[in-house]
């Protein structure tokens, strides 16, 4: 399956990855779980139970835009990480409005 990926930091500021196959779902949610542990995100739950959605959109804001335009790898692996936790052909992280559509 192929997937899209676009992460908007706003208007002019997006960032797109089109992937081909995937990595198993276990690994990406420990790379995420690794992301938001580094980065030192904080997510505000009212249950303090942090859904998938929330870590990927607290990466994608703690680690900004200049992370996304800097290192390519890395940006690679977070799209590579999104399309297979949330597992659509296409998916936009909004991280200006912090949401994710479809």
């Amino acid at each position: 399956m192929q997937h899209h990926v676009i992460v908007s930091f706003g208007k002019d500021k997006e960032f797109e990855y089109k992937l081909v196959g995937g990595i198993p779902i276990d690994e990406a949610r420990q790379w995420f779980d690794r992301e938001f542990t580094d980065l030192e995100c904080d997510v505000a739950t009212p249950t303090g139970k942090i859904l998938a959605v929330d870590r990927i959109l607290s990466v994608a804001k703690y680690a900004g835009e200049d992370r996304f335009r800097a290192q390519c790898a890395w940006a690679e692996q977070f799209a590579k990480c999104t399309s297979a936790i949330l597992g659509r052909e296409l998916i936009r992280v909004d991280v200006e409005h912090y949401s994710i559509g479809y």
